[in-house]
């Protein structure tokens, strides 16, 4: 039975790894957070002092999920998205989340300066959900709101509900 391929992106902090691990565990799925990926498999191509942070290596990160992708029923965690085949995804969903929510949320991460600031900025201008509307087919691309336990229930169920619907039609 072919289940879809479902990409979970937005800004640090909106609750893309809460949402992904309690929807795998529902709808027996797998989940993949790329950034935890990259860890395990070292896969960076260097390091941004300024953010503090490792460089993804893109292509590295395709080559290790292509056989993964080609199965189906994987749902995909992380805050980019262009540099994924739009060939990948049934549906993409970008978590909102305000910015008083967002802002708490990074701090308690220990982000700090720029790069707190820089991620803030991120969600005020929409920029991974014009990311996401720019690589892959608008009528696939969502926003959900992501501020409260309430939210994360109702995204669920939502996705639940969607991903049962295009099992029916695909299969």
């Amino acid at each position: 039975m072919r289940r879809p391929n479902v990409l979970l992106t937005g800004t640090p902090g909106v609750g893309k790894t809460t949402l992904g691990k309690e929807l795998a565990s529902r709808s027996g799925m797998t989940y993949i957070n790329v950034g935890d990926m990259a860890k395990e498999g070292e896969l960076y191509e260097g390091f941004d002092e300024e953010y503090d942070c490792p460089i993804l290596d893109e292509d590295r990160v395709i080559d290790e999920l292509e056989d993964k992708m080609s199965e189906g029923g994987v749902i995909v965690d992380y805050h980019g998205c262009d540099f994924f085949p739009e060939r990948w995804f049934h549906i993409v969903f970008v978590l909102r989340t305000e910015n008083s929510f967002l802002y708490e949320r990074l701090e308690s991460r220990g982000y700090k300066g720029k790069k707190l600031e820089d991620n803030i900025q991120c969600e005020i201008f929409q920029t991974l959900y014009e990311e996401a509307m720019l690589s892959y087919r608008e009528e696939i691309v969502h926003q959900l709101p992501s501020n409260t336990p309430e939210d994360l229930e109702r995204n669920l169920d939502q996705i639940m509900q969607w991903i049962e619907q295009w099992m029916k039609d695909n299969n």
